[in-house]
């Protein structure tokens, strides 16, 4: 650890700021304006690389490779607008979080069109002319393209504050981002300001993973990686906040860079690996500025609203009709292994349907009746999952299948704590730093958790392990949990949750600690979807940290999304579905991701309800309008 070593790595945190500035920079445009949390933003600077590098090639001798660079950010602008114009300028009517939905989708299907134009090998770009070489900075070398980088940063800060505060259509932005309906009010073409402001975002986003290439090779990974700092840089600044999202840039990349240069360092004759802190430093970042202030570094704090949206149709209990279709489908599933005693692969699918069915109703208990929006909800299944894995070291199956719910529960007792005192996007953000937390822990924790390897063996008992008795303990305890969830939800405790949902100030008016009802709900969504990580864990025989990482968690969030946030039955509709079609669409087809994303898009467009709350329509909707009880 030497001082020159520091000054290094403080420079290239600053020349990494850069990008992940611009990136961040693009979605909270996006964002404050449209109001849309992008998951493909993370797909325009892959794509931005990508194109970068095929026009460097291309056009070597011709217009340059500067000017290619800013081509490809321009493409990728115009990709942008056409994805505004063509799909979401449909939802925008839609709630936010189906807007949400689409967008992941998006990521499926410019995964897959990557995949299939440029292949899967990585792709490293030539270096900048004039910039190939180095600089020498007390005795170490230092690239002179990452200097170039340091101050591309500010340059993009100040071009940006110039178009939002000097011209009237920065005007129109900053204004929309207050109040969108004024806005509209006062005879704003709203359409084509949100398609605007959407290329620009998207603009920026290519043009970071363009000026990366000579950095950094181009690869279908590049998605995700972005997307979970671009993230976080919105938030730590500020929604909405330009100047915020640099300073959360430059904060995030220069602590990383700090981490990187402790590396490991004995702390009271204890050895600790800062640079793992390299993972999930952002996240503790944005974990502790939401906690010490929810609104950012620079946002605004908002003002308590008296309405928390749309009031939706009191719960009402099951009717003759869904008791008949819930008993022939539990008898069906019953009597399953008896049609597929030849095909061990579809009781297999079959378990791992009910495992997804539980996962997705435990996230659509503090979602929907709840109104609590989680983006980190894998942690209570993985830790779940590990809890049973762990515990089987030293205790019977049967035990360690008891109390690996409770692990779980624990952590959202923890987790949930904190979360229940923000609301709306940034509720769900801090939900998303804890189950990073959490998985970086398992992921680094050898000695403990196997690290990235994960834990093995994890079988049931013997009396488990013939035929068909698996699958019916899971029947038993998928229903059951089910059952009880939906029970909750009718009573005093479920109606009183639903009231803090619908309109918090009155309800804490009236005597409700609508808080501490927030926080009983995340620790009961937590005990189930421990359970969901156990019953896997025992059905693979295997945990590994990707049963808590975000992929996890949006698989969640799509499942609940896709069959309806407004209907009980919309997690486990939700979940049968999309697990269903990733199986089959997987097994069948080489580039599977964008025909599922593909086929999610459609059910988006035609289905803004869910698909059970579209079966919930056809069946009971003519009884509704007319004011009948269904």
């Amino acid at each position: 650890m030497s001082f020159s070593g520091l000054i290094v790595q403080l420079l290239n945190g600053l020349a990494g700021a850069s990008s992940l500035f611009m990136v961040g920079a693009g979605l909270s445009l996006i964002f404050g304006v449209t109001r849309i949390v992008n998951f493909a933003h993370g797909s325009f600077y892959m794509i931005g690389i990508y194109v970068a590098y095929s026009l460097v090639d291309r056009f070597s001798g011709g217009i340059g490779f500067w000017p290619a660079l800013l081509l490809a950010a321009v493409v990728v602008g115009v990709l942008g607008a056409a994805i505004e114009i063509v799909l979401l300028r449909r939802i925008y009517r839609a709630p936010e979080l189906f807007q949400l939905l689409a967008t992941f989708a998006l990521v499926l299907v410019f995964k897959d069109a990557v995949l299939w134009y440029w292949g899967p090998e990585e792709l490293l770009g030539p270096r900048a002319p004039g910039f190939s070489g180095s600089v020498t900075i007390l005795g170490r070398q230092f690239p002179s393209y990452d200097l170039l980088l340091i101050f591309v940063g500010p340059i993009v800060l100040g071009l940006l504050w110039l178009l939002l505060t000097r011209t009237r259509w920065g005007t129109l932005v900053r204004a929309a981002t207050q109040d969108r309906e004024m806005v509209a009010a006062l005879g704003v073409n709203q359409a084509w300001l949100f398609t605007a402001v959407f290329a620009l975002g998207a603009m920026l986003a290519g043009l970071g993973g363009a000026l990366q290439l000579p950095r950094e090779p181009a690869n279908l990974e590049l998605d995700l990686q972005i997307i979970g700092g671009a993230f976080v840089v919105v938030v730590v600044g500020g929604m909405g906040s330009i100047p915020g999202a640099f300073v959360a840039a430059l904060l995030i990349a220069e602590l990383k860079a700090i981490c990187i240069w402790l590396g490991l360092v004995d702390v009271f004759g204890v050895s600790v690996s800062f640079s793992k802190l390299t993972l999930v430093v952002e996240f503790l970042v944005m974990a502790v500025v939401l906690i010490w202030r929810p609104w950012g570094l620079m946002g605004r704090e908002q003002a308590p609203s008296r309405h928390a949206g749309t009031v939706e149709a009191p719960l009402r209990p099951a009717d003759n009709i869904f008791k008949t279709g819930a008993a022939v489908l539990l008898l069906a599933l019953v009597a399953m292994p008896l049609f597929t005693a030849d095909s061990p692969y579809t009781t297999v699918l079959i378990i791992d349907l009910l495992i997804a069915a539980l996962f997705a109703t435990s996230l659509h208990f503090i979602m929907g009746p709840g109104g609590m929006h989680s983006f980190g909800h894998a942690a209570y299944f993985g830790l779940g999952a590990y809890g049973a894995a762990l515990l089987l070291r030293s205790l019977p199956m049967e035990l360690a299948l008891i109390l690996a719910p409770v692990v779980g529960a624990l952590g959202a007792v923890l987790f949930g704590w904190f979360c229940v005192r923000l609301s709306g996007v940034y509720l769900a953000m801090l939900t998303l730093a804890f189950a990073q937390i959490a998985w970086a822990i398992v992921y680094q924790w050898d000695s403990f958790t196997g690290g990235s390897n994960g834990i093995t063996g994890v079988w049931p008992a013997e009396w488990l392990t013939g035929g068909s008795r698996y699958y019916y303990l899971t029947l038993v305890l998928v229903v059951g949990s089910m059952l009880l969830l939906r029970r909750a939800l009718f009573s005093p405790f479920g109606y009183a949750m639903r009231a803090g949902r619908d309109s918090p100030l009155r309800a804490d008016a009236i005597g409700i600690d609508v808080k501490r009802n927030q926080w009983i709900a995340f620790t009961i969504a937590g005990l189930f979807a421990g359970l969901a990580g156990a019953l896997f864990a025992f059905s693979k025989g295997s945990i590994s940290p990707e049963g808590l990482y975000v992929s996890k968690s949006i698989d969640g969030l799509v499942m609940v999304l896709l069959g309806g946030l407004q209907t009980l039955s919309g997690g486990a509709v939700g979940a049968v579905v999309f697990t269903w079609l990733h199986d089959t669409v997987a097994r069948n087809t080489e580039y599977w991701r964008a025909m599922l994303g593909a086929i999610i898009l459609i059910l988006v467009l035609l289905f803004p309800q869910g698909i059970a709350g579209f079966l919930r329509q056809i069946v009971y909707g003519k009884r509704e309008a007319k004011g009948g009880q269904p």
